[in-house]
């Protein structure tokens, strides 16, 4: 599985210690140290993947993260010497879709490298099976095509995000807890509980909802977890 990943890391050593790993492991890897010019790079020659450590000079890794969720659903693997539950919480909230801390195994960081562009990769192509689009009230969330719309508008979804809505739209008024959704979005033992699930729950109703504070759709079951709706009936 090639692909090209773009490494943002400002260690040299550390950079150059991904970096091997990488193409020992096949892919075409381009190393940068600064936030401005993973920017840049990611314009000159858009990456399958981006290895992005959180402390860059110039921009840090969460602005950067920020802009390139802004553009599209781009896989972004964090890294950070930061590990609370808050700081992996803040990190996907701004889209990553994937969290290492500090100090880490760089066979560890190939495989999540490898999870999320396999998944991104079965997201493309339906997941190997053709698929008609999930329709729930005003959502429609095409597997296929790796798309959402919602009231007729399209939505950027993160890869973990997707994965989450496509489970839901599949089973609409089925409620899934937030183990279940969590299995969806990792692999891996790690700092990040169920409560990351409230975070892309967050992050998708902004996306699909006409009011997020009031949804509709995406609902909320007290002590159990979330259900997704057609929004037409009360809650």
């Amino acid at each position: 599985m090639c692909a090209n990943v773009l490494v943002a890391e400002d260690d040299e050593k550390q950079a150059e210690l991904i970096r091997l790993y990488l193409v020992h492991e096949g892919h075409d890897v381009t190393v940068v140290h600064d936030g401005r010019t993973v920017m840049d790079e990611a314009v000159r020659r858009p990456p399958d993947l981006i290895v992005l450590d959180w402390m860059l000079p110039g921009l840090d890794g969460l602005e950067v993260c920020r802009r390139i969720r802004a553009e599209g659903d781009l896989p972004v693997l964090m890294l950070t010497a930061r590990s609370t539950e808050d700081d992996v919480l803040l990190g996907l909230d701004l889209g990553a879709d994937d969290y290492m801390t500090k100090p880490y195994r760089p066979r560890e960081l190939v495989a999540r490298v490898r999870t999320l562009l396999r998944r991104t990769r079965r997201s493309d192509d339906g997941g190997h099976q053709a698929r008609t689009a999930l329709e729930v009230g005003p959502l429609t969330v095409d597997p296929a095509g790796h798309e959402v719309s919602s009231h007729g508008r399209p939505v950027r979804c993160t890869p973990g995000e997707f994965r989450i809505l496509s489970a839901m739209a599949a089973a609409p008024g089925r409620v899934f807890t937030r183990a279940q959704l969590l299995e969806l979005t990792t692999d891996y033992d790690r700092v990040t509980t169920e409560r990351a699930v409230d975070v892309h729950i967050m992050n998708l109703r902004k996306k699909i909802e006409v009011s997020p504070r009031d949804p509709a759709l995406l609902l909320t079951v007290h002590g159990i977890g979330y259900k997704l709706t057609s929004g037409r009936r009360g809650r």
